[in-house]
């Protein structure tokens, strides 16, 4: 199966997100915009109890906390995705650590973690020019308040689904 571990940003933002989504992300109905902590791993079914353990063990390690969206960034040239930019902070990195040390299930992160909204992605080269052209133009600051993150799991026809939510910091 395949798993993945996000925290999905105020409904507010998730709108925003969408409003963009909808146009410029072909993932629009597979998964509701969100900021990766672990991106997608491969795992057995019978290795979901100990995931769940690590992940409700790192959970109660970290206390709830914000972070600040402060721009529209692109990953271009590396690849055609258009993000809102989470700026980092030294919670969301613990986080992230946490979450990719060696014993975790799923390993160590493959990618460096640049956290992120994804507005728009699979742009041909013009396309991308155009749309962060645009983009590049919106006033973003808004604060995200973070209490909690989730462990997905991907169904058979591409979609992402909660499978448990865990708050941080609680015991």
């Amino acid at each position: 199966m395949k798993f993945g571990v996000v925290i999905f940003p105020s409904k507010k933002l998730q709108d925003t997100a969408n409003s963009y989504r909808k146009r410029y992300d072909p993932h629009y109905s597979l998964i509701p915009p969100h900021l990766t902590l672990k991106g997608p791993f491969e795992a057995d079914e019978s290795d979901l109890e100990k995931l769940v353990s690590q992940l409700k063990a790192v959970s109660q390690k970290h206390q709830p906390f914000s972070y600040h969206i402060s721009k529209v960034k692109s990953f271009q040239p590396l690849n055609n995705v258009i993000y809102f930019k989470v700026e980092p902070n030294k919670e969301l990195t613990a986080l992230h650590e946490d979450l990719h040390h060696e014993e975790m299930i799923g390993g160590p992160a493959q990618y460096t973690y640049v956290p992120h909204v994804t507005i728009a992605q699979g742009l041909s080269n013009a396309e991308h020019a155009d749309v962060y052209n645009s983009l590049n133009m919106l006033a973003v600051n808004q604060e995200e308040q973070v209490n909690r993150f989730h462990l997905l799991y991907q169904l058979e026809n591409g979609s992402w689904s909660v499978h448990d939510t865990f708050q941080l910091g609680k015991g």
